[in-house]
């Protein structure tokens, strides 16, 4: 029995509609931008395997560091004990934070990031003796799978079996082109009408990822934190998808004047090739929970917080930053793409072709309705895998 089918018997796989879907591809090799599979087809891998890929597949220099790290220590309890990998990637990560950043919490991955993030603002609240439990959100994100972290995505179909589980939300519209006074005035309202019950306000910087790569300016982001910061309600970037170059930078904020007071990290952390959660915060934050009062510890963590396997290939990643003069790379990027958008931008049936550093998204608008199940998706992406190449359509958007 081949691969795929023996993969079909016993596996389940996720975002996949059991029914229609076809035998799971069985990928055997990957190198560079490319993935191989077991009957010798190759594919270009361009929406690096779910936006957390960066510099290439089965890199052999991470793939070294992390060998190497294997035959040291291969884990240990995070709790009361702590070792090398994890101390030298904080320090590195908070050189490369925004300066209000003085802390690195590790988890497991984006949502578990998220989660954190949460827990600590609200629980901030509560250890300074005041109840703000509520969280100002943006609509159309996402920010992951576990029960918090959809209780502050967009609501709809993916939700829906557990509205009655998912905890309130104030939801504002995301700053996108031509509604970012909208937005703005939204904020200003949910805060006066729910003055010092707000705990926090979370966004994807830049870009909203699951919605279909929405993309909005950083002025309109900066307006938001600057309100946010007025009124002393902390901020949460959730740079999962955005950060580590992503959007041309280190991260999304930092086109932005205004610095959050809670970072969320995952994706490309690791270059791409293990799991890793962090959440970074502020020295306020954390002095919230550095007290004589036990009750007030942080009760969070997950079996395997900063597996120095993990935490060993991002530091390989970061040095990769350095090493490949990845910056350079991601510049050339750019410029490719800027030519392409414009070229996209002159095809019939393409509409909104726009850019956010790496990334290119446009809608294809021929007898679609644009919903994420439309069956234009499955022909979109039948279409590219049949030359070679990686995407995954949202509705009628790739």
């Amino acid at each position: 029995m081949s691969l795929s089918k023996r993969d079909k018997k016993n596996v389940w796989h996720p975002y996949t509609h059991i029914k229609t879907s076809g035998d799971a591809i069985a990928i055997v090799k990957g190198e560079g931008a490319h993935l191989y599979d077991d009957k010798d087809n190759k594919y270009i891998d361009a929406i690096s395997s779910w936006w957390v890929n960066i510099h290439g597949h089965s890199h052999p220099y991470i793939a070294e560091r992390v060998q190497k790290q294997f035959l040291t220590l291969e884990h240990v309890i995070f709790a009361g004990f702590t070792h090398k990998p994890a101390v030298e990637l904080a320090e590195k990560l908070l050189k490369l934070l925004p300066q209000n950043q003085t802390k690195i919490f590790y988890s497991d991955n984006g949502s578990t990031a998220v989660e954190a993030a949460l827990k600590m603002a609200i629980q901030f609240w509560d250890n300074k003796g005041k109840k703000r439990t509520k969280i100002v959100a943006l609509r159309s994100g996402f920010h992951g799978d576990t029960f918090g972290s959809m209780s502050v995505s967009e609501r709809g179909e993916f939700t829906a079996p557990f509205k009655d589980l998912l905890f309130e939300v104030l939801f504002i519209n995301a700053p996108l082109p031509g509604q970012e006074k909208k937005s703005l005035t939204q904020l200003e309202t949910l805060i006066t009408n729910n003055m010092n019950d707000i705990a926090a306000f979370i966004f994807e910087p830049l870009v909203q990822g699951a919605a279909g790569m929405k993309m909005y300016q950083p002025q309109a982001l900066d307006q938001l934190i600057e309100i946010c910061k007025k009124h002393k309600i902390l901020t949460i970037a959730d740079e999962v998808m955005t950060g580590f170059g992503r959007t041309g930078r280190f991260f999304a904020t930092d086109y932005i004047t205004n610095k959050p007071d809670i970072y969320c990290l995952s994706k490309g952390i690791t270059g791409g090739v293990m799991p890793l959660g962090v959440t970074s915060c502020s020295k306020e934050i954390f002095s919230a929970f550095n007290t004589d009062d036990k009750k007030k510890t942080f009760f969070h963590g997950h079996s395997f917080t900063a597996n120095p396997l993990s935490c060993t290939a991002a530091l390989a990643s970061l040095e990769l930053f350095e090493k490949e003069n990845t910056f350079e790379k991601i510049q050339r990027i750019i410029r490719m793409n800027n030519s392409f958008v414009a070229e996209l931008k002159s095809i019939s049936g393409v509409k909104n072709a726009r850019q956010a550093g790496t990334i290119v998204a446009f809608e294809l608008e021929k007898k679609s309705t644009g919903d994420y199940f439309d069956d234009l998706r499955d022909v979109m992406y039948n279409y590219f895998i049949e030359k070679g190449i990686l995407l995954r359509p949202l509705g009628n958007s790739l």
